[in-house]
């Protein structure tokens, strides 16, 4: 287990920054392929596991030179079995490529971390499913089961966390959630929602949350918002109530089109990076808790930059 496992830092209230959208970046800035998405093949490769190196170095030093925490998110949102199966991996080269994503971030975070800069180092669990639509639905303890292998590979590694990205429904999150604390490992659970602040399900967001706090063996460490933009979520978040403090995490997305419209996109749309800052600012009027910044599909180093300048 890694050394803040039992003590998130995080947790403490202080500004925390993470990476913006990889994949995006990987895609559009890098001109790489990503078949399915997936980044975690290029683990496999030198010259694109430097590639990833250089991406972590980027954000590390931004938080490093701005003597705030940051969270390391793996590049493993599509390693788990059913992807892994299409992209040709068995369970061998599944469990080795999901350690080594947390290999390379501990170098990276021994390379960065400061005493102003502490480096979480967090799997990143992505849905069974596309991340858009709900498809087919798992019960928890079905949703425990399939993502016990990714969290079981993280478990035996310095892993300090699981943080579920872009989770579309509640017992999808409420099974991760089990997975992690059976492995030992303090949870987040991010969720995705729709223009109308719903997740994609069509449950609303507080009463994801709540179930999930009810429902889990063990609640979240803290929940997130990702893969949407401020403007799809502000209304939603401005609901007063005691589930507003569970919200600690926003990665959101660049552009204003919807999840149908972004799976429809040829280009990348980056939006705009000071603008976006300003309504990250906004929403810490709103959530109480609100201190773990990145960004999610069509940002960068210079939005999070921006989101830093803004909020810290």
């Amino acid at each position: 287990m890694g050394k803040y496992s039992e003590n998130l830092p995080q947790l403490d209230g202080t500004l925390f920054l993470t990476d913006g959208g990889l994949e995006t970046t990987l895609i559009f800035h890098e001109e790489l392929d990503l078949p399915e998405f997936a980044a975690y093949p290029l683990l496999d490769n030198p010259d694109t596991h430097a590639v990833l190196d250089q991406y972590f170095h980027t954000y590390s030093s931004l938080a490093r030179d701005g003597k705030t925490g940051f969270i390391l998110e793996s590049a493993t949102w599509r390693a788990s079995p059913d992807w892994a199966n299409i992209l040709g991996h068995g369970a061998a080269k599944l469990d080795h490529l999901n350690q080594e994503a947390i290999r390379q971030l501990s170098r990276v975070g021994d390379a960065f971390e400061t005493e102003h800069s502490p480096m979480v180092i967090s799997g990143c669990v992505g849905p069974r499913g596309d991340g858009y639509v709900v498809g087919e639905a798992m019960s928890a303890s079905d949703a425990q089961a399939y993502h016990a292998t990714q969290i079981g590979s993280f478990s035996r590694t310095d892993a300090d966390m699981v943080t579920a990205i872009t989770m579309t429904y509640a017992d999808e999150a409420i099974g991760i959630a089990n997975a992690a604390e059976a492995a030992g490992l303090p949870a987040a659970i991010s969720f995705t929602v729709e223009t109308d602040g719903h997740l994609p399900s069509g449950q609303p967001l507080r009463e994801a949350i709540a179930q999930v706090d009810g429902e889990a063996k063990r609640a979240p460490a803290y929940f997130m918002i990702n893969c949407a933009h401020s403007a799809h979520f502000a209304d939603p978040v401005n609901d007063s109530g005691d589930w507003q403090s569970r919200i600690q995490g926003i990665r959101a997305n660049a552009s204003k089109m919807s999840h149908a419209e972004l799976d429809e996109a040829e280009e990348l749309d980056d939006g705009n990076p000071l603008e976006l800052g300003s309504e990250y600012r906004e929403l810490m009027a709103l959530l109480p808790n609100l201190n773990i910044m990145g960004g999610c599909c069509g940002t960068d180093h210079r939005h999070v930059h921006a989101i830093f300048e803004a909020c810290s």
